[in-house]
């Protein structure tokens, strides 16, 4: 067994970051820890043309590599645009300002979330839209066939969720937004996607698993994990782990830690 201390502010960092109107985000992400989104194409085609790369939008840097890897898997070359990724807390609020002059107080409060409670300030958000013109800033053309489809299809694999599903605005606040996709990773985006969770939904769920109980154990494309959550204690929080076991560790953004074993 290993020793495992967590510290409070842990539970402000982390891929299953609970970012919303009721719990703003907490830390600034450092900025070596972002970096410029690329497309790359599988050239599978000889006609098929070099993807542009997109140097002004960026994402955490995990999450830019798992889905420059998606797009490459799914051949999607330049059809695919990335609209909006990691912004600033300045962006927000220009953005949010902007909507509120041009669309009104009901259209942002639908579309746009209030400075420091956007996704979009994790760098783990990445808005989406088929490549086509005019693309729309803040509600870009992102069906469900095509290209866009054969994205959603294989997304939870590579660990994006489509994160405001239709159906779930009660408990996300925030309209359907179908070109809105959120790394959360693996393998909580195959699990969400099973049950249909939105990610308040799923973040509850994992809370009847605690360390000190019965633990979730799930199998996803041939691999075994064993999740459980953790509710901070105090300053320090303090566990043991079976220390042969491959782990990783993320805060909720709210009152605990959500814990992934490779098993």
């Amino acid at each position: 067994m290993k020793a495992v201390t967590l510290h409070r502010e842990q539970i402000y960092g982390g891929s299953l970051l609970l970012v919303n109107s009721r719990y703003p985000l907490r830390q600034i992400i450092p900025p070596e820890q972002i970096r410029p989104l690329e497309q790359r194409t599988v050239q599978t085609f000889p006609e098929q043309k070099p993807a542009p790369t997109h140097p002004e939008i960026f994402l955490e840097r995990k999450t830019a590599l798992v889905l420059e890897t998606l797009f490459a898997t799914i051949g999607s070359g330049s059809s695919l645009l990335p609209v909006s990724g990691f912004r600033t807390r300045k962006e927000q609020e220009d953005l949010y300002a902007s909507s509120l002059q041009d669309h009104g107080k009901a259209f942002t409060e639908s579309y746009v979330a209030l400075p420091g409670h956007s996704e979009h300030e994790t760098g783990l958000a990445i808005d989406l839209a088929l490549n086509r013109e005019p693309v729309d800033f803040l509600r870009p053309y992102f069906p469900r066939d095509g290209i866009c489809g054969r994205f959603r299809q294989k997304a939870a694999s590579y660990g994006f969720v489509e994160r405001y599903p239709e159906g779930k605005e009660p408990l996300t606040g925030i309209a359907p937004e179908p070109w809105h996709f959120r790394y959360v990773g693996l393998p909580h985006a195959s699990i969400m996607e099973t049950h249909g969770f939105c990610l308040e939904e799923y973040l509850d769920y994992l809370k009847e698993f605690p360390y000190e109980g019965r633990h979730l154990m799930v199998r996803i494309e041939n691999k075994s994990f064993e999740i459980f959550y953790k509710k901070a204690e105090g300053d320090s929080t303090e566990l043991t782990l079976p220390g042969y076991l491959p782990f990783q560790v993320s805060g909720d953004n709210r009152e605990g830690f959500l814990f992934t074993l490779w098993r």
